[in-house]
């Protein structure tokens, strides 16, 4: 009885696991529970105010915000460099920490902070959209929406007292929306002389801190504490308006401020060519610096005179004395059509010394190409003396104007009570003739006229050329008026045409001492121009 009691006992136990096995999956199968149901999926639309409030944190800024614009492009890009820029930025920060560690070690009397491990990790930080601000500001402004949830391991090892420690950041997660702005624009490579950084918001840090090998996040009540620390203490050096400046250039050297005045004395010419039918020649000189967008000075004509003397004073602001060179070319007036040239030279500023006055001589060249075989005719010689005078320190002093530009001082032989009027035409946008459009600009102010050089078929033409005003007195009652003017092609039958104007009363610019600004043009359906205006006192 004990065997068969044994065999059926066995044979009940298997059969009975067998039969609920299968009786529990077949109820698991297709019998699901009623409170379980498939998700819904619906355009974010039709969603309710507390399900969207839900999904809000997770929604990138170029969905919530319009001004937002969507940069998948460089997150694709990061995507595809992270690798790369993980080694490069590890990198840079050891070199840059370094002599901050050599320096806090000697200190606080610590034997060595080393790094045991120093990456990013393989996750990099993503763009959720980017706001671009236009201004009338040689400048920058981007607002980037930066998120990363990086898995960096960052291991220091500290040394002191016989003892070592080693403490670990990992896990790292950082939410932020910085201001970046990239001023003054200048033209040399980066292209901007300042990077300045600041938070529109407190950004959120968390991060999880291992020392010793145990999480001190974990520790109750310290890491509520942690992240507000570092959240005020963020927030108290950049939040905005305060803001991180990083210097990249000297803004004055890459905006080649002046460092001195060329004096150039122009006495005399002999010999020149005949370019009149009666056999003369009506010569003029014009002299100007290169590099230099202002206009060319001139002297006055002589008339019938192939062995003319002036003896005419000029002066012209240097820049970059290393680089820039005094052109000199001589022209024969013609009362109408184009005036033709007699020849050209120039005089490197860098063969000058400084203080020291240069008589020379120079023979008229046709072209300065030294192997042009037209140089070979003798065109005549031009007498000059040149001064070229460094600003000495002090002299070159600059008045501070607002946070994107500096104001220049006027001329020494400034009169007293009055100063110089600078009038900078930027550029022009939307301005269309009815037969032509070769704009433009003249400017007049009491009595006086100045105009641009003429840009041929351009509605949107850029000049960044500057004129200059000597006023006895501030003109704080006076007004100037700047007029679009289309010149027709030397071919066509149809006259010049106005494409705007526009009045600007003075006192802004003298109590401002500078205005930069785009002013709506007159007459005109949709032109504006941009004036950038300075006074300038001794």
């Amino acid at each position: 009885m004990g065997f068969f009691s044994t065999v059926l006992g066995f044979f009940g136990f298997g059969v009975g696991v067998t039969l609920g096995l299968v009786i529990g999956y077949y109820l698991f199968i297709y019998f699901q529970p009623t409170d379980v149901k498939h998700p819904e999926i619906r355009p974010l639309v039709e969603l309710d105010t507390k399900s969207l409030e839900g999904m809000l944190p997770e929604i990138p800024h170029w969905i919530k915000n319009p001004d937002f614009d969507r940069i998948d492009w460089l997150n694709k890009f990061l995507e595809t460099m992270w690798p790369y820029l993980d080694k490069a930025i590890c990198k840079t920060a050891k070199e840059i920490a370094k002599p901050i560690i050599a320096e806090n070690t000697a200190k606080y009397k610590i034997d060595s902070v080393e790094f045991e491990t120093l990456t990013l990790g393989s996750l990099p930080p993503t763009f959720q959209g980017m706001k671009v601000y236009t201004t009338e500001e040689a400048e920058l402004i981007m607002e980037p929406s930066i998120k990363w949830a990086g898995n960096p391991n960052i291991t220091v090892v500290v040394k002191a007292f016989g003892l070592k420690a080693t403490a670990q950041v990992i896990d790292l997660q950082v939410f932020a929306v910085p201001r970046i702005t990239l001023k003054p624009l200048v033209p040399s490579f980066p292209c901007f002389a300042k990077i300045l950084v600041s938070l529109m918001e407190k950004p959120h840090v968390d991060f999880g801190l291992k020392l010793l090998g145990a999480d001190l996040m974990a520790i109750p009540g310290l890491y509520a504490f942690v992240q507000e620390t570092i959240k005020t203490q963020v927030a108290n050096m950049y939040l905005w308006p305060k803001v991180l400046e990083v210097q990249v250039m000297d803004p004055a050297s890459a905006q080649k401020k002046p460092v001195g005045i060329l004096h150039v004395k122009v006495i005399r010419a002999v010999k020149l060519t005949k370019k009149d039918l009666m056999g003369k020649s009506d010569p003029y000189v014009k002299l100007k610096l290169t590099e230099d967008k202002l206009p060319s000075k001139k002297t006055s004509v002589k008339r019938s005179n192939l062995n003319p003397e002036w003896d005419e004073d000029f002066k012209l602001v240097v820049k970059d004395p290393e680089s820039q060179a005094l052109e000199l070319t001589v022209y024969d007036w013609e009362q109408v059509g184009k005036h033709d040239r007699i020849g050209t030279n120039v005089i490197p500023l860098k063969d000058l010394t400084p203080d020291e006055t240069k008589s020379m001589t120079l023979n008229l060249l046709k072209t300065m190409n030294a192997n042009d075989p037209a140089n070979e005719k003798f065109r005549g010689q031009l007498t000059v003396d040149v001064t070229y005078k460094p600003f000495k320190e002090g002299d070159s002093d600059f008045d501070a104007s607002d946070e994107s530009g500096v104001i220049e001082k006027a001329p020494a032989d400034t009169p007293e009570g009055g100063g110089l009027l600078v009038v900078i035409v930027h550029e022009a946008q939307d301005v269309e003739g009815k037969h032509h459009t070769n704009p433009y600009v003249r400017i007049l102010f009491k009595g006086e006229e100045k105009k641009t050089k003429h840009i041929k078929k351009n509605r949107d033409p850029r000049w960044e050329e500057e004129f200059q005003f000597m006023c006895e007195e501030p003109p704080i009652h006076e007004k100037m008026q700047v007029e679009v003017i289309s010149r027709p092609s030397s071919l066509g039958i149809h006259s010049k045409e106005n494409l705007g104007y526009v009045v600007i009363g003075l006192a802004d610019v003298i109590n401002n001492k500078r205005i930069n600004e785009k002013y709506h043009l007159i007459d005109s359906k949709n032109g504006r121009i941009q004036l950038e205006l300075q006074w300038r006192t001794s």
